[in-house]
């Protein structure tokens, strides 16, 4: 896949790109549960208590998020990772991913991310890996270099490709949106748990 398919994922870490129009408008992530889809059209019961209708565009890409493991975090893996900024400059992660190597390179940086107040997403290459459980990784992103803590309790995760035949009823999901020109909710990327997994990000 070609990076500029995926470049879309930076602040997701995340997944396909939006085309030039959707992407010179403001992005909202809904992250929540498929209440219902009629054709094209995904009612989604958000995180926060309310409900969104969302229209697939027809180039929509479908990334699946699947659980992975820390020990797949090796010296050179592209990973990313929503975390808390300590007072020491490292970062204590929220949730980790584990790019695949097609996804290298997207979103490299650090941003402000929206999961908690504060937050920033970081794609980064791993260095070191340290402790006994490797809980503790340098991350290295144009000319930066900080350290990351997994605790044990943080997922870990990673991407795989996705189909529509996933965008079922019950189905957790994060969906990229921006507004159509009549105000409704228009996607063109959207990540769906695998196996009812929860995305943690």
């Amino acid at each position: 896949m070609k990076r500029s398919a995926i470049a879309g994922l930076a602040l997701f870490t995340a997944l396909a790109a939006l085309p030039a129009m959707a992407q010179s408008q403001p992005q909202q992530r809904i992250r929540g549960t498929i209440e219902a889809m009629d054709g094209s059209v995904l009612t989604i019961a958000a995180r926060g208590g309310s409900t969104a209708t969302v229209t697939l565009a027809d180039d929509a890409t479908v990334r699946t998020i699947a659980p992975a493991d820390i020990r797949d975090i090796k010296p050179g893996s592209y990973i990313g990772s929503a975390a808390m900024p300590q007072p020491d400059g490292s970062l204590r992660a929220l949730e980790v991913q584990v790019f695949p190597e097609s996804m290298r390179g997207v979103g490299e940086g650090q941003h402000p991310f929206d999961l908690k107040p504060g937050s920033t997403m970081t794609n980064a290459t791993a260095g070191d890996v340290e402790g006994t459980d490797g809980r503790v990784v340098t991350l290295r992103y144009q000319g930066v270099e900080t350290k990351l803590t997994v605790p044990p309790d943080v997922p870990v995760i990673t991407y795989e490709p996705g189909s529509r035949d996933q965008l079922t009823k019950g189905a957790h999901v994060i969906v990229s949106t921006v507004k159509g020109t009549d105000g409704s909710l228009v996607s063109h990327a959207i990540q769906v748990g695998k196996d009812g997994l929860v995305p943690p990000m």
